[in-house]
């Protein structure tokens, strides 16, 4: 269904995750997955939706057909890519551009070569039939009332090879009708200044309304593209999260974020901003790929504090530290702890975890030394946050909180002559003045204390059967034992409704798991509002 678009049509933001994005190593995308990241996109509020190549293979055909039909565009308009017709025949001869307009979409975009030798070379054709070529299904297309964008492919190398002929296709596909012409940096090689000089004069001599499409080979793909725009390029292509070929495309949140937060453009719908992180992920999780902790803007990480005199600064004022307010994007600022934390961090993180410290400069204090204590002896809680909960909580009242005590555990490890092994495990506690004692047998040593721990405790604290161990992660810490050297576990447990991470450390790896598993458990009930036991 057609969008109805509540900004005007002065600059476009184009993503083409769908095409270019999906050529990512690794990314391998269902039809069921495109009609997926498509919404996510309209959601966010995207100009253009770049979904394939209509007629080049079955799945690009089905997403367009499904599209139409399935997907209430609110804001994005579907555009379907091609290529200009062939050489020596006609546009509406061709059937590959037949299949554009048999796409249904109402926008197409063509890629035209713009390198004199690519023409020679690849098209095996002379440059006045490219040209001709160009000229002649824009001018097609457009009689068939379909709105057309022309990406020159390799222009940026082209104008370096031959400059005039470059510039002759973009005036050729501009006089035909073409909506915008696109300077793609194909192979990535390009920088800012470079790109800022070659669209300024690109625009000075042709007069052509001008986009740019960049790829990240030398990491300026987001620079180059705001290079563009500083030069008078009003049509940014752009991928979610930068996926494309080779190292990617100019990532289209922060290409977003800037032309809004730093250059004063509405590009999206009016409050769309704010939903940058979550479409970030909700698109990550869609092709399989963990979300970058590192991201900008909408990175776990991107406004993560680590030093005390970052903390103390913030604690003032989180501008002093910050280049926006987390919020404006989606995100949240987040204070991590450890070694390097002062007073300021351990407060403004208890906030964040919602325990009142009362400006206990002692209490606080203490905290501080215990944490550097501890991250001395292998512990991290920059990943663990429940682990640091329980720790702060323990000083504030003044114990561990308790809700069951271990008496003793076990886990067991056969080797059988037939190849096969056996693991089981068994723990000895209290809870709630009850003597517990449970076997349970796993798929390793870690899996059966976990899955007894569960066994002898979810009698007595049902809530424990919604939890599920999601993550595990073991590190062998710097040292020169081998086999003897200390083991840090990092666990992350769910209850269905969120997730927590737990840290462990000891000599041996199932100590330490042990460790983890205990604070989960912990944290668990401490989560599901459970009050310890006397």
């Amino acid at each position: 269904m057609t969008a109805t678009s509540e900004l005007d049509d002065s600059f476009h933001v184009f993503d083409t995750t769908l095409r270019d994005g999906a050529q990512r190593e690794g990314i391998n995308l269902t039809v069921a997955d495109k009609l997926a990241i498509a919404r996510h996109l309209d959601d966010f509020g995207v100009g253009f939706i770049e979904g394939g190549w209509p007629g080049a293979n079955p799945r690009d055909t089905e997403f367009f057909a499904r599209a139409q039909q399935e997907i209430d565009f609110r804001h994005a308009q579907l555009v379907a890519f091609g290529a200009t017709r062939r050489a020596g025949t006609t546009a509406d001869q061709d059937p590959q551009v037949r299949a554009l307009l048999e796409s249904g979409a109402q926008v197409i975009t063509l890629v035209a070569k713009s390198h004199d030798r690519h023409v020679e070379l690849a098209l095996r054709t002379t440059l006045d039939e490219n040209l001709a070529m160009v000229g002649d299904t824009v001018s097609f297309l457009k009689e068939q009332g379909r709105r057309v964008f022309i990406d020159c492919e390799h222009f940026f190398d082209g104008y370096r090879a031959n400059p005039e002929y470059a510039k002759a296709v973009v005036r050729t596909a501009s006089e035909a009708g073409a909506d915008v012409v696109v300077l793609c940096d194909t192979n990535g090689g390009m920088l800012p200044a470079q790109i800022q000089a070659v669209v300024s004069t690109v625009l000075a001599d042709t007069g052509a309304r001008l986009g740019i499409h960049a790829q990240d080979d030398t990491g300026c793909a987001v620079a180059n593209t705001l290079a563009a725009v500083d030069a008078g390029a009003t049509h940014v292509q752009c991928t979610a999260n930068g996926y494309g070929e080779r190292v990617g495309n100019a990532n289209l949140f922060p290409v977003v974020a800037a032309l809004e937060l730093k250059y004063g453009k509405q590009v999206l719908p009016e409050g769309h901003l704010r939903e940058m992180t979550r479409i970030s992920h909700a698109i990550a999780e869609v092709v399989n790929l963990t979300p970058s902790t590192h991201q900008p803007y909408v990175g776990l990480s991107a406004f993560a504090h680590k030093a005390g005199l970052h903390a103390s600064a913030i604690k003032v004022d989180p501008d002093l530290y910050q280049h926006i307010d987390p919020e404006l994007v989606g995100n949240t600022m987040r204070m991590l702890v450890s070694d390097m934390a002062g007073r300021a961090s351990i407060e403004l993180k208890g906030k964040e975890l919602g325990v009142d410290l009362g400006g206990d400069r002692e209490l606080v204090g203490r905290v501080v030394e215990r944490v550097k204590e501890r991250e001395l002896k292998g512990y991290t809680y920059e990943a663990a946050d429940a682990s640091f909960e329980l720790l702060l909580r323990a000083e504030v009242q003044g114990g561990p909180l308790r809700y069951f005590e271990v008496e003793s555990w076990r886990a067991i490890v056969e080797d059988r002559p037939d190849g096969s092994h056996a693991n089981e495990a068994t723990v000895k506690l209290w809870a709630k003045g009850e003597r517990i004692v449970a076997t349970a047998e796993g798929n390793g040593p870690v899996h059966a204390l976990d899955r007894s721990l569960r066994v002898g405790l979810e009698k007595i604290y049902p809530q424990l059967a919604k939890l599920e161990l999601v993550d595990y992660k073991v590190r062998i810490l710097e040292g020169k034992h081998g086999t003897n050297s200390t083991t840090r576990v990092l666990i992350s447990t769910s209850d269905g409704t969120g997730e927590w991470s737990t840290v462990g450390v000891a000599d041996n790896v199932i100590a330490a798991s042990w460790q983890a598993l205990e604070d989960a458990y912990t944290y668990g009930l401490l989560r599901a509002g459970v009050a310890p036991a006397e």
